[in-house]
């Protein structure tokens, strides 16, 4: 039986012009899980160890996580400011059609909505791909002279895939609970690591190493640029936070709990980095050695080496796969609650099929399936080259970025007018928070284009730019095909956007126009 919160926030959502068709049993405690699951700090921070390895170290890795971690807060802030006015599964892309005008409401809902479904399927792809390359990487503990190829590697990401599109499906129900417990795997983890790590290592760095040391000699790059382009580690790894936006329908008082998971996560994502960067900083071992691992991945070597054991090693990386299945079961999760919403307003092909939710298992069952073959199918990419895959986690950051600051930026332009009256309001501090967050993200753009090393061969070439240039033709090519004619973005003004929210928030009383619109709404 549903409770009166549900019945209000279902109200406020067809005052939103959508019907309520998922169930809203997460809680803010699971949101908030759910996006520390896909953050997955020392999952994240493990698999692109390689990148700081050769852009800069110590200085880079810590001060470089440090950076991003503030200038994530700042981001999440803003998102969570519009995200208060307007808490749909759409996310980004339903907020970037309310802040503008009714006549560039549908360009800007398209190009965000766009931006963010590729920004989610890049994200999940990157995540199980290389948790993936991970699990493979642990035989090499036992063995150093197993080096997976591409078939291996592949089949391990499909299974990987297959394993969270699974979860999703049938296990949905579970999903508040799993996403709990991810908190607490994550926090036992990173102290049992850290304690291990600490207490068997037989040397340790001074803290002048950990805190000061810089060498990129490695790199190619002057030393100022390669520190920038280090920071791929760290913002690839606090990228994801905006994608929970797209569970607002699925949670009761979604204009209030989800704005609060959203900055909480960075919060508890840039707590949990330090403390498991800080330990592997004072026991890591020779670094031109890590730096040469077959596999690009060092973090199963670097536990070997200072637990002295194939075991221990084995046993610290597994607490790291374990936090690695709860990111790729959230990221599968938003993603295809996104690619439901974007569907629901018919912007993608097919959208009649991926909107439509499963009224047994309560689930956007195809939605989960299309993002799943999507990512499947990209993963095919790493048969003709491992740099144009790589080339993947650049194009999430980029994409995920630039659709967080195109609401941001249109909020600015139209003076802050909309979130005003946000319960999350940044007041005074509005315009500099959102100008920094618009100037990172121009800045992010063209440094997470770059190769991590230079001299540039077609190995180590950064492809970035080419499939994001891939994506945007195909998006530009339906706009034009379809959308042009079609699309209108979501189907409600901003004016009865934000009373929708005053439903939610208590200041609207009356509920008999939201309760005709449900009724009048097409069951599918």
């Amino acid at each position: 039986m549903r409770s009166s919160l549900d019945a209000t926030a279902d109200e406020a959502l067809a005052r939103m012009g959508y019907k309520s068709e998922l169930p809203r049993n997460l809680s803010m405690m699971s949101i908030l899980g759910l996006s520390f699951a896909i953050m997955a700090a020392p999952f994240g921070l493990s698999t692109t160890l390689y990148i700081t390895l050769a852009d800069g170290l110590s200085v880079t890795i810590i001060w470089g996580w440090v950076f991003v971690t503030l200038i994530s807060i700042a981001i999440a802030a803003s998102l969570a400011e519009i995200c208060a006015v307007y808490p749909t599964a759409g996310g980004v892309y339903y907020w970037s059609a309310m802040l503008s005008t009714r006549r560039w409401a549908p360009l800007m809902s398209f190009i965000d909505g766009w931006l963010t479904l590729v920004g989610n399927w890049t994200v999940t792809l990157s995540i199980i791909f290389s948790g993936g390359q991970l699990i493979l990487s642990a035989i090499s503990i036992f063995d150093e002279t197993f080096v997976a190829n591409a078939w291996q590697t592949v089949l391990m990401f499909w299974a990987v895939m297959l394993f969270c599109a699974l979860v999703n499906i049938f296990l949905s129900r579970w999903l508040d609970l799993i996403n709990k417990v991810c908190i607490f795997w994550t926090a036992a983890s990173v102290i049992i690591i850290m304690i291990t790590l600490l207490t068997m290592a037989d040397d340790r760095r001074d803290g002048e190493f950990v805190f000061a040391h810089f060498d990129a000699s490695t790199s190619g790059w002057p030393s100022g640029w390669a520190f920038c382009v280090g920071l791929l580690q760290a913002a690839y790894t606090l990228t994801g936070y905006g994608m929970v936006a797209a569970m607002c329908e699925e949670v009761q008082n979604p204009h209030r709990e989800v704005p609060k998971a959203i900055v909480l996560s960075v919060v508890a994502a840039g707590i949990t980095g330090l403390l498991y960067l800080i330990p592997i900083l004072f026991v890591m071992p020779n670094v031109e050695m890590l730096r040469n691992v077959a596999s690009g991945q060092p973090i199963g070597l670097l536990f070997k080496t200072v637990t002295g054991s194939a075991g221990g090693g084995f046993g610290l990386l597994f607490l790291v796969l374990g936090i690695m299945l709860f990111a790729g079961i959230g990221s599968l999760t938003a993603a295809s609650r996104c690619t439901y919403a974007f569907a629901r307003d018919g912007a993608i092909p097919g959208f009649k099929l991926w909107r439509k939710v499963n009224p047994t298992l309560d689930v956007p069952v195809w939605a989960v399936i299309l993002s799943a073959t999507v990512d499947g199918l990209l993963g095919l990419i790493y048969f003709g080259s491992t740099a144009a895959f790589n080339s993947f986690t650049g194009v999430a950051t980029i994409c995920l970025s630039t659709s967080y600051g195109l609401p941001i930026l249109i909020s600015m332009i139209r003076g802050r007018q909309d979130v005003k009256g946000s319960s999350y309001s940044l007041g005074r501090f509005g315009y500099v928070i959102n100008g920094i967050t618009i100037a990172w993200i121009v800045l992010a753009v063209a440094l997470f284009c770059m190769p991590v090393t230079l001299p540039v061969t077609p190995e180590s070439m950064n492809y970035a730019s080419v499939v994001f240039a891939a994506f945007a033709s195909i998006s530009i090519f339906w706009y034009f095909v379809y959308a042009r004619k079609h699309f209108t973005g979501p189907p409600v003004s901003s004016e009865e956007a934000r009373a929708a929210t005053d439903l939610m928030t208590g200041t609207a009383l009356d509920t008999e126009q939201a309760m005709e619109a449900v009724k009048k709404m097409p069951s599918d």
